[in-house]
């Protein structure tokens, strides 16, 4: 409420019985309030709830959000969904116990989420790649580590540049794994002891069989790491390529799916990566792709992540042709006016 272009508006990325949309699709033109809708959900998550920027021009109070969370695998006997709502808001019509009660909640859940868990990871509109080379330092506080009160930023370019932790996910996967795969077996060695080397050897099976899946139709293919300079090497046609030498698009694809399994392999270390659970953002996710490639890139994606629950903001309608009708959400300002109308379903087709 009271956030960007919009009033008092609800978005469902749900189906009809309340059960989470594996990816909705938010199509719409320029200022239709896609970005700022991203925003809104990375700032009221389980684990990180900010208070939203007073940005009202007309005298009124700051605008709040209030999110609705299906916890699944995070919280499995969880009977009813997790609300998080803006910092320090009053609720319309909520009472003061049922506040304090939300409250306490949500303070529970944010100690539970600095213990693991919870992934959401956010792609912005703004984001490049550089030429940086492959930097691997201190892996247990960075690669191997998820902080899920981490903010999101769309908008700010110079914290945008994906390249090389792009890098580091692809490169230490395979590293750690082809070291943990030399390490001699210890019968006296118990299993919690060589729980890290398999964790190592789930992510690096799981990098490859995922960017088999984002690449696919592509034309290139994941070959591993270069031993001598531990950048990540792919092929076409038989030729290698380094990761910089590769289509802008394809680049950022790959970094679609390999930050996510970098950041599912810190939070839930006992877990095969692909298959835990997360919430992936993805803002202006048709750029620099060619147009067959955004035809496909949703089919890709949910075959590299499949228990990803994505959400895609997009202005390209060949990004939206492959998702069911039913997962589209259309955004259109309506011309001389601030007011932004929502239509979903069929009703998103035409508009």
């Amino acid at each position: 409420m009271g956030i960007g272009p919009f009033d008092d508006t609800a978005f469902a990325f749900g189906d009809p019985e309340a059960r989470p949309r594996p990816v909705t699709v938010v199509i719409g033109g320029a200022c239709s309030g896609k970005t700022t809708l991203l925003g809104a959900l990375a700032s009221t998550r389980p684990g990180h709830a900010i208070a939203q920027l007073g940005n009202r021009t007309d005298g009124a109070p700051p605008g709040h959000v209030l999110s609705e969370w299906h916890l699944g695998d995070d919280d499995p006997s969880r009977p009813h969904p997790l609300r998080v709502a803006s910092p320090n808001v009053k609720l319309e019509g909520e009472e003061d116990d049922a506040a304090l009660v939300r409250r306490r909640e949500q303070a529970l859940y944010d100690r539970r989420a600095g213990e693991g868990g919870f992934v959401f990871t956010a792609f912005s509109g703004a984001r490049w790649f550089s030429r940086s080379p492959v930097v691997l330092t201190t892996p247990d506080r960075t690669i191997l580590r998820y902080d899920v009160r981490s903010s999101a930023s769309f908008d700010d370019a110079s914290r945008a540049d994906l390249t090389r932790e792009t890098k580091q996910a692809l490169a230490y996967a395979s590293v750690g794994a082809a070291l943990a795969s030399l390490r001699p077996r210890d019968p006296h060695e118990a299993d919690t002891e060589r729980a890290p080397t398999a964790r190592l050897a789930r992510w690096s099976a799981a990098t490859e069989t995922a960017l088999a899946c984002v690449l696919d139709g592509t034309g290139f293919a994941y070959d591993g790491v270069d031993p001598t300079r531990l950048e990540p090497v792919f092929t076409e046609r038989g030729a290698q390529l380094l990761f910089d030498d590769l289509p802008r698009g394809l680049r950022h694809s790959i970094a679609f799916v390999a930050l996510p399994l970098r950041a599912m392999c810190a939070a839930y270390p006992q877990s095969e990566p692909r298959t835990a659970e997360g919430v992936v953002v993805i803002d202006d996710a048709e750029l620099r792709l060619p147009l067959a490639q955004q035809r496909t890139l949703i089919p890709r994606l949910r075959a590299a992540l499949p228990a990803v629950q994505w959400l895609i903001a997009t202005a390209s309608p060949a990004v939206a042709e492959g998702a069911e009708v039913a997962d589209v959400i259309a955004m259109r300002r309506l011309p001389g006016s601030g007011k932004v109308e929502i239509y979903d379903g069929a009703s998103a087709v035409l508009h």
